[in-house]
This record gives structure tokens, C-alpha cells and sequence, in this order.
């Protein structure tokens, strides 16, 4: 009988421990700072299954913009290649990139049109 009760509060206390390392996240998403920083324009990248909704996406150079990625069907995060920004889910980050065309491209193994999920980002 004790055996039963020791067994039974080792499972509740590993149970509560567990629970308390899943804690809310009360980070929206965004970069950090993001929120109290100002952009100019907000421009918003859809996914779903193995396509972005355009094919090309322009943002003002040496300008703070929101960059928000939106999941339409299946689970995607966009990465800009050679800078460091990655966004997972329906979240937001607010960037400011230099003049050039960069590529973006889905960062989560989506199924076998994951390697086309492919789009340009153009700043001037």
C-alpha cells in the first residue's frame, strides 16, 4: 500500500513540475523591442501548402517595416536568406533592411513542395 501512495506522489509532483515548465508565453512573436518600435508599413506574407500568395514582395529601403507571416493552410516560417530574420507561425517582426532583392524562403519542412516555396523580397 505504501508502494501505491509513494508511486502515486511521485506521478503528481512530476505532473505539476511539467505543468510549471509550460508556462503562457507572453511574447507575441515579434522581435524583441518590436512593440515599441514605429514602422511605416506593414507588409504581410501568406502561406499555405508549398506557395506564398505572391511571388514577390517589395519593401521600402533603410525603413522599419512590419513583416508579418500569415498561415493559411499547414504549418511554414519564412527565413530571409544572408540577413537574420525568421519568423514562425502567425507572427510578426519588424525589420529594416538595406536596397537589394533578397530571398525568402519557407524555414519548416512542409511536405514535398516545401523546396519551391520560394519568393523574392525586393527593397528600394
Amino acid at each position: 500500500m505504501q508502494r501505491k501512495f509513494a508511486y502515486f506522489l511521485t506521478i503528481a509532483a512530476l505532473t505539476l513540475i511539467l505543468s510549471a515548465c509550460g508556462g503562457k508565453d507572453t511574447n507575441s512573436g515579434s522581435n524583441a523591442g518590436a512593440s515599441e518600435e514605429t514602422f511605416s508599413q506593414e507588409v504581410v506574407v501568406k502561406a499555405s501548402n508549398w506557395e506564398f500568395d505572391q511571388a514577390e514582395y517589395a519593401l521600402p529601403k533603410d525603413t522599419p517595416v512590419k513583416l508579418t507571416l500569415e498561415n493559411l493552410k499547414g504549418a511554414h516560417g519564412i527565413e530571409v536568406v544572408g540577413q537574420d530574420i525568421s519568423i514562425r507561425g502567425n507572427k510578426s517582426k519588424v525589420v529594416t533592411l538595406p536596397a537589394g532583392t533578397y530571398e525568402i524562403r519557407c524555414s519548416i519542412m512542409c511536405g514535398q513542395g516545401h523546396a519551391q516555396m520560394i519568393a523574392k523580397l525586393v527593397v528600394s
